[in-house]
C-alpha cells in the first residue's frame, strides 16, 4: 500500500493487480494530477483481499472516493475533476 499526499486532502483509492499495465497507466496518470487537483493516492492490490478480489475480479483497475467508483479501466478525467471540485 502506498500512502502519499498532503494530511488533508481527499482520500482516493486506486484497486490495481501487481502487473497490470493499465493499473500501472492509472497510477501514473493519476500522480499527474495530484499536485493540482490537492488529493491522497492510496494504491490497494486486489489481491491481498478476498472481499476485493470478490468485488472488482478482473475489473481492475478501479478508482474509488468513499463508496464512489470514479471510473475503471481507464481514468476519466472528467469525472475525477467534477468529484474533486464538489468536495
Amino acid at each position: 500500500m502506498s500512502r502519499d499526499g498532503p494530511a488533508n486532502a481527499i482520500v482516493l483509492t486506486l484497486y490495481s493487480r501487481t502487473g497490470c499495465h493499465l493499473c500501472k497507466d492509472m497510477q501514473y496518470a493519476l500522480e499527474h494530477f495530484r499536485d493540482e487537483l490537492d488529493f491522497q493516492l492510496v494504491v490497494e492490490d486486489v489481491d491481498c483481499d478476498p472481499e476485493w478480489q470478490k468485488r472488482f475480479g478482473e475489473k481492475v483497475p478501479v478508482l474509488m472516493a468513499e463508496n464512489t467508483e470514479l471510473c475503471h479501466y481507464f481514468l476519466d478525467e472528467a469525472t475525477l475533476r467534477r468529484y474533486l471540485q464538489v468536495r
